[in-house]
Protein backbone atom coordinates (compact mmCIF):
# COMPACT_ATOMS: atom_id res chain seq x y z
CA UNK A 1 0.00 0.00 0.00
CA UNK A 2 0.99 3.50 -0.39
CA UNK A 3 1.40 5.35 2.50
CA UNK A 4 -0.34 9.08 2.45
CA UNK A 5 2.10 10.49 4.67
CA UNK A 6 4.33 13.64 4.08
CA UNK A 7 7.35 10.75 5.54
CA UNK A 8 7.52 8.07 2.23
CA UNK A 9 9.68 5.40 3.95
CA UNK A 10 12.33 4.20 1.06
CA UNK A 11 14.74 1.56 1.81
CA UNK A 12 18.52 1.79 0.34
CA UNK A 13 20.46 -1.43 -0.02
CA UNK A 14 23.40 -0.70 -1.70
CA UNK A 15 26.88 -2.32 -1.45
CA UNK A 16 29.35 0.54 -2.14
CA UNK A 17 31.52 2.43 0.34
CA UNK A 18 29.39 4.03 3.65
CA UNK A 19 30.42 7.73 2.48
CA UNK A 20 28.22 7.31 -0.47
CA UNK A 21 25.47 5.86 1.28
CA UNK A 22 25.10 8.14 4.19
CA UNK A 23 25.16 10.93 1.05
CA UNK A 24 22.25 9.59 -0.24
CA UNK A 25 20.39 8.80 3.19
CA UNK A 26 20.98 13.07 3.91
CA UNK A 27 19.77 13.89 0.19
CA UNK A 28 16.58 12.06 0.22
CA UNK A 29 15.73 13.51 4.26
CA UNK A 30 15.75 15.99 2.65
CA UNK A 31 13.70 15.83 -0.64
CA UNK A 32 10.91 14.31 2.16
CA UNK A 33 11.70 10.62 2.56
CA UNK A 34 12.26 8.20 5.30
CA UNK A 35 15.46 6.55 4.40
CA UNK A 36 16.02 3.11 5.88
CA UNK A 37 19.40 1.63 5.31
CA UNK A 38 20.59 -1.91 4.68
CA UNK A 39 24.06 -3.17 4.13
CA UNK A 40 22.84 -5.78 1.92
CA UNK A 41 19.98 -8.16 0.29
CA UNK A 42 18.62 -10.46 3.50
CA UNK A 43 19.02 -7.32 5.85
CA UNK A 44 16.57 -5.09 3.29
CA UNK A 45 14.47 -8.49 3.13
CA UNK A 46 13.88 -8.21 6.90
CA UNK A 47 13.26 -4.53 6.97
CA UNK A 48 10.61 -5.35 4.48
CA UNK A 49 8.95 -7.81 6.56
CA UNK A 50 9.12 -5.66 9.74
CA UNK A 51 8.14 -2.50 8.20
CA UNK A 52 5.95 -0.22 5.88
CA UNK A 53 7.53 0.53 3.17
CA UNK A 54 6.94 2.35 0.06
CA UNK A 55 10.03 2.29 -2.34
CA UNK A 56 12.97 -0.26 -2.73
CA UNK A 57 16.22 0.92 -4.01
CA UNK A 58 18.71 -1.38 -4.78
CA UNK A 59 22.34 -2.27 -5.65
CA UNK A 60 22.50 -5.44 -8.53
CA UNK A 61 25.76 -6.99 -7.12
CA UNK A 62 25.41 -7.07 -3.15
CA UNK A 63 26.99 -10.07 -0.68
CA UNK A 64 24.60 -13.08 0.25
CA UNK A 65 22.14 -11.85 -1.58
CA UNK A 66 21.73 -9.71 -4.88
CA UNK A 67 19.49 -7.27 -6.39
CA UNK A 68 17.89 -9.37 -8.84
CA UNK A 69 17.49 -11.95 -5.97
CA UNK A 70 16.03 -9.44 -3.68
CA UNK A 71 13.19 -8.71 -6.09
CA UNK A 72 12.69 -12.03 -6.40
CA UNK A 73 12.11 -12.28 -2.66
CA UNK A 74 9.79 -9.27 -2.50
CA UNK A 75 7.65 -10.67 -5.14
CA UNK A 76 7.03 -13.93 -3.51
CA UNK A 77 9.24 -16.02 -6.11
CA UNK A 78 12.16 -18.63 -5.72
CA UNK A 79 14.98 -18.64 -7.96
CA UNK A 80 13.81 -21.00 -9.54
CA UNK A 81 10.60 -19.26 -10.91
CA UNK A 82 8.06 -21.27 -8.68
CA UNK A 83 6.29 -19.60 -6.70
CA UNK A 84 7.05 -19.66 -2.72
CA UNK A 85 4.29 -20.24 -0.16
CA UNK A 86 4.17 -16.96 0.70
CA UNK A 87 2.06 -13.99 -1.12
CA UNK A 88 5.09 -12.05 -1.64
CA UNK A 89 4.56 -8.26 -2.20
CA UNK A 90 3.45 -7.58 -5.91
CA UNK A 91 2.60 -3.80 -5.57
CA UNK A 92 5.79 -3.15 -3.72
CA UNK A 93 8.09 -0.05 -6.22
CA UNK A 94 11.52 -2.03 -7.19
CA UNK A 95 14.45 0.69 -8.41
CA UNK A 96 17.42 -1.61 -9.73
CA UNK A 97 20.76 0.44 -9.60
CA UNK A 98 23.11 -0.98 -12.08
CA UNK A 99 26.45 -0.46 -14.08
CA UNK A 100 26.34 0.37 -17.76
CA UNK A 101 27.65 -2.69 -19.11
CA UNK A 102 24.75 -4.55 -17.39
CA UNK A 103 21.69 -3.06 -18.91
CA UNK A 104 20.64 -6.22 -20.18
CA UNK A 105 20.61 -7.68 -16.55
CA UNK A 106 18.56 -4.19 -15.70
CA UNK A 107 16.00 -5.29 -18.17
CA UNK A 108 15.60 -8.44 -17.14
CA UNK A 109 14.79 -7.16 -13.57
CA UNK A 110 12.60 -5.06 -14.89
CA UNK A 111 10.98 -8.39 -16.80
CA UNK A 112 10.79 -10.09 -12.97
CA UNK A 113 8.84 -6.88 -12.00
CA UNK A 114 11.16 -4.04 -11.28
CA UNK A 115 9.74 -0.68 -11.76
CA UNK A 116 12.90 0.71 -13.11
CA UNK A 117 16.46 0.67 -13.41
CA UNK A 118 19.77 3.37 -12.63
CA UNK A 119 23.00 3.77 -14.70
CA UNK A 120 26.01 4.50 -12.49
CA UNK A 121 26.91 7.33 -12.46
CA UNK A 122 23.89 9.13 -11.09
CA UNK A 123 23.28 12.56 -10.01
CA UNK A 124 20.88 12.79 -7.00
CA UNK A 125 18.02 14.84 -9.07
CA UNK A 126 17.90 11.73 -10.96
CA UNK A 127 17.31 9.29 -8.05
CA UNK A 128 14.60 11.39 -6.52
CA UNK A 129 13.14 11.17 -10.28
CA UNK A 130 12.47 7.99 -10.54
CA UNK A 131 11.20 7.18 -6.75
CA UNK A 132 8.61 9.77 -7.50
CA UNK A 133 8.19 8.24 -10.45
CA UNK A 134 7.61 4.87 -8.74
CA UNK A 135 5.43 5.96 -6.30
CA UNK A 136 3.09 7.87 -8.46
CA UNK A 137 2.67 4.48 -10.50
CA UNK A 138 2.23 2.16 -7.07
CA UNK A 139 -0.57 4.76 -6.02
CA UNK A 140 -2.77 4.06 -9.04
CA UNK A 141 -2.41 0.88 -8.72
CA UNK A 142 -3.34 0.87 -5.20
CA UNK A 143 -6.10 3.26 -6.26
CA UNK A 144 -7.12 0.99 -9.22
CA UNK A 145 -7.21 -2.24 -6.87
CA UNK A 146 -9.47 -0.28 -4.26
CA UNK A 147 -11.79 0.73 -6.69
CA UNK A 148 -12.02 -2.96 -8.09
CA UNK A 149 -12.78 -3.76 -4.83
CA UNK A 150 -15.70 -1.68 -4.16
CA UNK A 151 -19.07 -2.09 -5.70
CA UNK A 152 -18.48 0.42 -8.14
CA UNK A 153 -21.78 1.46 -10.17
CA UNK A 154 -23.82 4.05 -11.53
CA UNK A 155 -25.35 6.27 -9.02
CA UNK A 156 -28.34 4.17 -8.75
CA UNK A 157 -30.52 6.50 -7.73
CA UNK A 158 -33.83 6.87 -9.26
CA UNK A 159 -37.02 8.34 -8.89
CA UNK A 160 -39.18 11.51 -10.83
CA UNK A 161 -41.05 12.12 -7.38
CA UNK A 162 -41.36 15.67 -6.37
CA UNK A 163 -39.28 14.43 -3.00
CA UNK A 164 -36.38 13.23 -5.26
CA UNK A 165 -36.15 16.00 -7.44
CA UNK A 166 -35.65 18.17 -4.93
CA UNK A 167 -32.80 15.53 -2.93
CA UNK A 168 -30.81 15.88 -6.76
CA UNK A 169 -31.23 19.51 -6.67
CA UNK A 170 -29.80 19.53 -3.33
CA UNK A 171 -27.38 17.50 -4.07
CA UNK A 172 -26.32 19.41 -7.47
CA UNK A 173 -25.59 22.39 -5.23
CA UNK A 174 -23.85 21.17 -2.88
CA UNK A 175 -21.28 18.98 -4.19
CA UNK A 176 -19.05 21.48 -5.93
CA UNK A 177 -18.39 22.96 -2.49
CA UNK A 178 -15.81 21.89 0.12
CA UNK A 179 -19.00 21.52 3.10
CA UNK A 180 -19.05 18.65 5.55
CA UNK A 181 -22.87 17.18 4.30
CA UNK A 182 -24.78 15.09 6.86
CA UNK A 183 -27.34 12.60 5.32
CA UNK A 184 -30.42 11.86 7.63
CA UNK A 185 -32.38 8.78 6.59
CA UNK A 186 -33.86 5.91 7.86
CA UNK A 187 -32.20 2.20 6.48
CA UNK A 188 -32.46 1.25 2.99
CA UNK A 189 -33.27 4.88 1.93
CA UNK A 190 -29.90 5.05 -0.32
CA UNK A 191 -27.61 7.16 2.07
CA UNK A 192 -24.45 5.77 0.77
CA UNK A 193 -25.63 6.75 -2.90
CA UNK A 194 -26.13 10.11 -2.44
CA UNK A 195 -22.91 10.35 -0.52
CA UNK A 196 -21.38 8.87 -3.74
CA UNK A 197 -23.10 11.28 -6.13
CA UNK A 198 -21.93 13.92 -3.66
CA UNK A 199 -18.58 12.86 -4.44
CA UNK A 200 -18.85 12.36 -8.16
CA UNK A 201 -20.29 15.58 -8.82
CA UNK A 202 -17.18 17.31 -6.31
CA UNK A 203 -13.47 18.88 -7.59
CA UNK A 204 -11.86 15.43 -5.64
CA UNK A 205 -13.76 13.07 -8.25
CA UNK A 206 -10.75 11.85 -9.33
CA UNK A 207 -10.03 11.04 -5.33
CA UNK A 208 -11.34 7.87 -3.85
CA UNK A 209 -14.35 7.59 -2.61
CA UNK A 210 -13.65 5.47 0.69
CA UNK A 211 -16.96 4.31 2.92
CA UNK A 212 -16.88 3.33 6.53
CA UNK A 213 -20.12 1.53 8.30
CA UNK A 214 -18.98 3.01 11.88
CA UNK A 215 -21.68 -0.02 12.76
CA UNK A 216 -19.88 -2.91 11.56
CA UNK A 217 -16.47 -2.35 13.19
CA UNK A 218 -16.17 -3.76 16.71
CA UNK A 219 -15.12 -0.47 18.58
CA UNK A 220 -11.55 -0.99 19.75
CA UNK A 221 -10.74 -1.62 16.06
CA UNK A 222 -12.45 1.49 14.87
CA UNK A 223 -9.32 4.01 15.56
CA UNK A 224 -6.98 2.01 14.22
CA UNK A 225 -9.22 1.40 10.97
CA UNK A 226 -9.93 5.28 10.81
CA UNK A 227 -6.58 7.04 11.57
CA UNK A 228 -4.29 3.94 10.87
CA UNK A 229 -1.56 3.09 13.47
CA UNK A 230 2.44 2.69 13.88
CA UNK A 231 4.47 -0.24 14.70
CA UNK A 232 4.18 -1.51 18.18
CA UNK A 233 1.09 0.38 19.20
CA UNK A 234 -0.48 -2.29 20.70
CA UNK A 235 -0.35 -6.23 20.64
CA UNK A 236 -0.70 -7.92 17.20
CA UNK A 237 0.50 -4.42 15.10
CA UNK A 238 3.72 -5.63 13.40
CA UNK A 239 3.59 -3.27 10.86
CA UNK A 240 2.36 0.74 10.87
CA UNK A 241 -0.98 0.76 8.66
CA UNK A 242 -2.60 3.81 6.85
CA UNK A 243 -6.06 4.57 8.01
CA UNK A 244 -9.01 5.48 5.87
CA UNK A 245 -8.71 9.21 6.38
CA UNK A 246 -4.79 8.56 4.95
CA UNK A 247 -6.51 6.53 2.27
CA UNK A 248 -8.97 9.30 1.27
CA UNK A 249 -6.90 12.04 0.82
CA UNK A 250 -7.51 14.07 -1.94
CA UNK A 251 -11.10 12.51 -1.84
CA UNK A 252 -14.13 11.97 0.14
CA UNK A 253 -14.27 10.13 3.45
CA UNK A 254 -18.01 8.64 3.76
CA UNK A 255 -18.78 7.94 7.92
CA UNK A 256 -21.71 5.98 7.83
CA UNK A 257 -23.79 5.43 10.93
CA UNK A 258 -21.43 7.61 12.56
CA UNK A 259 -24.08 8.04 15.62
CA UNK A 260 -22.43 4.64 16.15
CA UNK A 261 -18.66 5.57 17.15
CA UNK A 262 -17.69 5.83 20.67
CA UNK A 263 -17.93 9.15 21.87
CA UNK A 264 -14.38 9.14 22.93
CA UNK A 265 -13.58 8.67 19.10
CA UNK A 266 -15.67 11.32 18.41
CA UNK A 267 -13.48 14.18 20.38
CA UNK A 268 -10.42 12.79 17.82
CA UNK A 269 -12.88 12.53 14.45
CA UNK A 270 -14.05 16.27 15.81
CA UNK A 271 -10.05 17.27 16.12
CA UNK A 272 -9.48 16.07 12.22
CA UNK A 273 -12.36 18.27 11.09
CA UNK A 274 -11.04 21.40 12.33
CA UNK A 275 -8.11 21.01 11.77
CA UNK A 276 -7.60 18.46 8.80
CA UNK A 277 -4.49 16.84 11.15
CA UNK A 278 -4.81 13.02 12.48
CA UNK A 279 -2.53 11.03 14.68
CA UNK A 280 -2.03 7.64 13.74
CA UNK A 281 -2.53 5.34 17.00
CA UNK A 282 0.65 4.62 19.24
CA UNK A 283 2.35 8.15 17.09
CA UNK A 284 2.68 11.46 17.61
CA UNK A 285 3.50 12.68 14.24
CA UNK A 286 1.25 14.88 12.86
CA UNK A 287 -0.56 14.44 9.37
CA UNK A 288 -1.85 16.54 7.14
CA UNK A 289 -4.91 15.42 5.16
CA UNK A 290 -6.92 16.77 2.70
CA UNK A 291 -10.46 15.43 2.71
CA UNK A 292 -14.06 16.18 2.23
CA UNK A 293 -16.04 14.42 5.56
CA UNK A 294 -19.68 12.86 4.11
CA UNK A 295 -21.37 11.51 7.64
CA UNK A 296 -24.55 9.99 7.43
CA UNK A 297 -27.15 8.54 10.62
CA UNK A 298 -30.47 6.83 11.19
CA UNK A 299 -31.17 8.36 13.52
CA UNK A 300 -32.53 12.05 14.98
CA UNK A 301 -29.39 13.83 14.82
CA UNK A 302 -31.09 15.62 17.41
CA UNK A 303 -32.11 13.01 19.65
CA UNK A 304 -28.99 10.89 19.59
CA UNK A 305 -27.19 14.01 21.11
CA UNK A 306 -30.01 13.66 24.32
CA UNK A 307 -29.73 10.23 24.37
CA UNK A 308 -25.63 10.63 24.25
CA UNK A 309 -25.06 8.68 20.98
CA UNK A 310 -23.39 11.99 19.46
CA UNK A 311 -21.53 14.88 20.71
CA UNK A 312 -22.88 18.23 20.40
CA UNK A 313 -20.10 19.88 19.21
CA UNK A 314 -19.39 17.37 16.06
CA UNK A 315 -23.25 17.65 15.09
CA UNK A 316 -22.74 21.56 14.57
CA UNK A 317 -19.36 20.31 12.67
CA UNK A 318 -20.54 18.02 10.74
CA UNK A 319 -24.40 19.35 9.87
CA UNK A 320 -23.08 22.08 7.74
CA UNK A 321 -25.14 21.24 4.69
CA UNK A 322 -28.16 18.59 5.87
CA UNK A 323 -30.20 16.14 3.63
CA UNK A 324 -33.17 14.60 4.95
CA UNK A 325 -33.98 11.53 2.61
CA UNK A 326 -37.65 10.57 2.05
CA UNK A 327 -38.47 7.41 2.83
CA UNK A 328 -40.27 5.04 0.08
CA UNK A 329 -43.61 5.06 1.87
CA UNK A 330 -43.56 8.92 0.97
CA UNK A 331 -42.69 8.48 -2.93
CA UNK A 332 -44.77 5.42 -3.86
CA UNK A 333 -45.02 6.93 -7.05
CA UNK A 334 -41.30 5.78 -8.26
CA UNK A 335 -42.14 2.11 -7.06
CA UNK A 336 -43.28 1.55 -11.20
CA UNK A 337 -39.64 3.44 -11.52
CA UNK A 338 -37.92 1.42 -9.19
CA UNK A 339 -39.18 -1.87 -10.11
CA UNK A 340 -37.89 -1.64 -13.56
CA UNK A 341 -34.68 -0.74 -12.75
CA UNK A 342 -33.78 -3.11 -10.82
CA UNK A 343 -35.35 -5.75 -12.79
CA UNK A 344 -33.52 -4.42 -16.23
CA UNK A 345 -30.52 -6.44 -15.72
CA UNK A 346 -32.19 -9.44 -15.10
CA UNK A 347 -34.64 -8.43 -17.91
CA UNK A 348 -37.63 -9.90 -16.34
CA UNK A 349 -41.46 -8.22 -16.69
CA UNK A 350 -43.50 -7.21 -13.54
CA UNK A 351 -47.25 -8.02 -14.07
CA UNK A 352 -49.76 -4.92 -13.30
CA UNK A 353 -51.02 -6.56 -10.79
CA UNK A 354 -47.66 -6.99 -9.03
CA UNK A 355 -47.05 -3.77 -9.30
CA UNK A 356 -50.49 -3.18 -7.78
CA UNK A 357 -49.32 -5.26 -4.45
CA UNK A 358 -45.68 -3.12 -4.00
CA UNK A 359 -47.92 -0.02 -4.33
CA UNK A 360 -50.17 -1.09 -1.35
CA UNK A 361 -47.17 -2.00 0.70
CA UNK A 362 -45.29 0.69 3.30
CA UNK A 363 -42.03 -0.80 2.70
CA UNK A 364 -40.71 -0.44 6.12
CA UNK A 365 -37.10 -0.95 4.61
CA UNK A 366 -37.34 1.29 2.01
CA UNK A 367 -35.50 0.85 -1.28
CA UNK A 368 -33.22 -1.94 -0.33
CA UNK A 369 -36.15 -4.13 0.89
CA UNK A 370 -38.10 -3.56 -2.23
CA UNK A 371 -34.84 -4.30 -4.11
CA UNK A 372 -34.88 -7.44 -2.05
CA UNK A 373 -38.50 -8.66 -2.63
CA UNK A 374 -37.74 -8.28 -6.78
CA UNK A 375 -34.77 -10.45 -6.72
CA UNK A 376 -36.59 -12.96 -4.59
CA UNK A 377 -39.31 -12.62 -6.56
CA UNK A 378 -37.48 -12.86 -10.08
CA UNK A 379 -35.51 -16.07 -8.78
CA UNK A 380 -39.26 -17.74 -7.84
CA UNK A 381 -40.98 -16.60 -10.98
CA UNK A 382 -37.85 -18.37 -12.77
CA UNK A 383 -36.50 -14.94 -14.47
CA UNK A 384 -40.29 -15.05 -16.22
CA UNK A 385 -43.15 -12.32 -15.73
CA UNK A 386 -44.07 -11.65 -12.56
CA UNK A 387 -47.08 -12.35 -10.64
CA UNK A 388 -48.62 -11.43 -7.58
CA UNK A 389 -48.18 -14.95 -6.56
CA UNK A 390 -44.00 -14.25 -6.61
CA UNK A 391 -44.47 -11.86 -4.10
CA UNK A 392 -44.26 -12.38 -0.05
CA UNK A 393 -48.17 -13.11 1.36
CA UNK A 394 -47.91 -9.97 4.17
CA UNK A 395 -47.93 -7.87 0.43
CA UNK A 396 -50.32 -9.33 -2.01
CA UNK A 397 -53.10 -8.13 -3.43
CA UNK A 398 -54.68 -9.41 -6.39
CA UNK A 399 -56.81 -7.70 -8.90
CA UNK A 400 -60.52 -9.60 -9.43
CA UNK A 401 -61.40 -10.21 -13.25
CA UNK A 402 -64.85 -8.84 -12.32
CA UNK A 403 -62.70 -5.29 -12.42
CA UNK A 404 -59.57 -4.74 -13.52
CA UNK A 405 -59.27 -1.15 -11.03
CA UNK A 406 -59.96 -2.95 -7.91
CA UNK A 407 -57.89 -4.76 -5.61
CA UNK A 408 -59.04 -7.17 -3.00
CA UNK A 409 -57.17 -8.86 -0.31
CA UNK A 410 -56.93 -12.83 -1.22
CA UNK A 411 -58.10 -15.64 1.08
CA UNK A 412 -54.36 -16.10 2.41
CA UNK A 413 -55.59 -20.09 2.56
CA UNK A 414 -56.16 -20.49 -0.46
CA UNK A 415 -53.93 -17.95 -2.50
CA UNK A 416 -52.26 -20.21 -5.11
CA UNK A 417 -55.38 -21.55 -6.38
CA UNK A 418 -56.82 -17.91 -6.70
CA UNK A 419 -53.94 -16.74 -8.34
CA UNK A 420 -53.84 -19.40 -10.90
CA UNK A 421 -57.97 -18.81 -11.79
CA UNK A 422 -57.22 -15.23 -12.15
CA UNK A 423 -54.24 -15.75 -14.79
CA UNK A 424 -55.91 -18.65 -16.79
CA UNK A 425 -59.11 -16.46 -16.92
CA UNK A 426 -56.83 -13.28 -17.80
CA UNK A 427 -55.07 -15.18 -20.41
CA UNK A 428 -58.35 -16.95 -21.93
CA UNK A 429 -60.12 -13.20 -21.75
CA UNK A 430 -56.82 -12.18 -23.60
CA UNK A 431 -56.25 -15.11 -26.44
CA UNK A 432 -60.27 -14.33 -27.14
CA UNK A 433 -60.45 -10.47 -28.12
CA UNK A 434 -57.41 -11.33 -30.43
CA UNK A 435 -58.49 -14.28 -31.67
CA UNK A 436 -55.75 -16.14 -30.60
CA UNK A 437 -52.93 -14.06 -31.93
CA UNK A 438 -50.38 -15.11 -28.82
CA UNK A 439 -48.59 -11.85 -29.89
CA UNK A 440 -51.45 -9.61 -29.78
CA UNK A 441 -52.30 -11.32 -26.37
CA UNK A 442 -48.94 -10.93 -24.59
CA UNK A 443 -48.89 -6.53 -24.93
CA UNK A 444 -52.14 -6.91 -23.68
CA UNK A 445 -51.40 -8.81 -20.81
CA UNK A 446 -48.31 -6.87 -20.89
CA UNK A 447 -45.86 -9.59 -20.32
CA UNK A 448 -43.45 -11.18 -23.18
CA UNK A 449 -44.54 -13.69 -25.92
CA UNK A 450 -41.78 -16.22 -23.97
CA UNK A 451 -43.60 -15.96 -20.76
CA UNK A 452 -47.20 -16.28 -22.42
CA UNK A 453 -46.18 -19.84 -24.00
CA UNK A 454 -44.80 -20.75 -20.68
CA UNK A 455 -48.08 -19.80 -18.26
CA UNK A 456 -50.47 -21.55 -21.75
CA UNK A 457 -48.48 -24.98 -21.18
CA UNK A 458 -48.73 -24.69 -17.53
CA UNK A 459 -52.60 -24.21 -17.33
CA UNK A 460 -53.25 -26.29 -20.36
CA UNK A 461 -55.07 -23.71 -22.11
CA UNK A 462 -56.36 -24.60 -25.96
Amino acid sequence: LISMSNTIKTILAVDDEPNMLRLLEISLRQAGYKPLTAKDGREALQIIQSEHVDCVVTDLHMPYMSGLQLLKAIRGVADDGSAKKTEGNPDLPVIIVTAQGEVKTAIDAMKNGAADYILRPFDLEELELAISRALSFARLVAENQYLREEKTADSGMVGSSPQMQQLFASIRQVAPERATVLIAGETGTGKELVARAIHAGSPRKEGLFVAVNCAAIPHEMLESELFGHEKGAFTGAIKERVGKFELANGGTLFLDEVTEMPMSLQAKLLRALQESVIERVGGNRQIEVDIRVIAATNRDPKQAILDGKLREDLYYRLNVFRLDLPPLRVRKSDITELAQHFLAQRRVDISQQALAALHAYDWPGNVRELENVLERAAIISGNQTIMPAHLPADMVNHVTPASSESVVVANAFALSPAVEALERQMINDALAKTQGNKSKAAKLLEISERSLWYKISQYQIH
